[in-house]
């Protein structure tokens, strides 16, 4: 009866129980036998024909390396230009925010009610200085009589003309304020 050893491996079954313990005993021998196995012989073609096949791929690997380390250099240098471009990009977006928040509607209107503002300032200053100066007797002659007409006309002229001024601005503020005024986003 033929043990499972002998039915795998039929090179052995020809063997004597002798020879059998001797390959147990006998490490030169067993190598002898082991290597004359054709499972073994396929086995060591499979393997050294794999160590060819790797050898080929590991010379093909070393013949593109150069090439790949200048591609991974080109890759990070082109990475490092985009992330500097985008860090750029975002410093212009912010830049054109800023300029643009000056042109927003709301920020026009702002400064439309402070030149409003200003401009009632500027106008009321004007006559208290005038009306100072009529009063206290400081004319231009130094005789305090009354401002002559020249200074007169000089103030009217100037006072109208900040007080049109202002009354412009009043009246856009109002049609801002009745929808009338429509502001392009372009």
């Amino acid at each position: 009866m033929a043990t499972p050893l002998l039915a795998e491996f039929l090179e052995l079954s020809n063997l004597s129980r002798e020879d059998l313990e001797d390959l147990l005993t006998d490490p030169v021998y067993f190598q002898a036998i082991f290597h004359s196995i054709d499972r073994v012989k396929e086995l060591y073609t499979s393997q050294a024909e794999l160590g060819l096949a790797n050898e080929t791929i590991a010379k093909n690997n070393i013949a593109l390396q150069q090439h790949l380390y200048n591609l991974r250099s080109e890759t990070k240098d082109a990475f490092d230009e985009a992330k500097r471009l985008e860090a750029r990009w975002k410093e212009l977006e912010k830049e054109q925010r800023d300029v643009y928040q000056r042109y927003t509607p709301q920020f026009l209107l702002m400064r439309l009610k402070h030149s409003i503002t200003a401009q009632d300032d500027a106008s009321e200053a004007l006559a208290s200085a005038f009306v100072k100066q009529a009063t206290s007797g400081n004319t231009s002659s130094g005789t305090g009589s009354p401002a002559p007409n020249n200074e007169i006309d000089d103030f009217v002229k100037e006072f109208k003309e900040l007080r049109k001024t202002y009354h412009k601005r009043v009246m856009w503020a109002e049609k801002w304020g009745k929808g009338d005024v429509m502001w392009r986003e372009d």
